[in-house]
């Protein structure tokens, strides 16, 4: 069973949206962006988003401008609050989080450490992705 949060869990641009729904036309048999956070990378999380056909049992549900974002159960205490946008510029092109539940963030900006009050049950896998630990 999903559920549909009637307050957002998380936000998403509209930039971010606009550019959800155009890499959603170029492919088949999608419907949502799923967000979730793993454990890796050099400070012990990084986030995945990609595309899926849809909800799964237990995934959050939000709608926003126009799109669907998922997170599943276990990514939810990570995300509280966080705001997914889209970037294109000299720092980089593609989707950006801002969350407020990170404390510090790898050197390479591919990993995160969650503050100490977040609850979780994602295992800290360490260091290995970038070598700036």
């Amino acid at each position: 069973m999903t559920q549909q949060l009637t307050t957002p869990l998380l936000t998403i641009t509209e930039k971010a949206a606009d550019k959800v729904r155009e890499f959603m036309a170029a492919e088949e048999g999608v419907g949502v962006l799923r967000i979730a956070v793993e454990g890796g990378g050099c400070s012990g999380f990084q986030y995945a988003l990609g595309f899926d056909e849809g909800p799964q049992d237990g995934d959050a549900v939000i709608e926003m401008h126009g799109v669907r974002l998922v997170v599943d159960p276990f990514s939810l205490p990570y995300l509280k609050g966080a705001d997914v946008d889209f970037t294109d510029g000299l720092s980089g092109t593609g989707f950006k989080l801002d969350n407020p539940n990170v404390v510090a963030g790898c050197g390479c900006g591919s990993s995160f450490s969650a503050k100490d009050d977040v609850e979780g049950e994602i295992a800290d896998s360490g260091c290995g992705t970038c070598g700036t630990h």
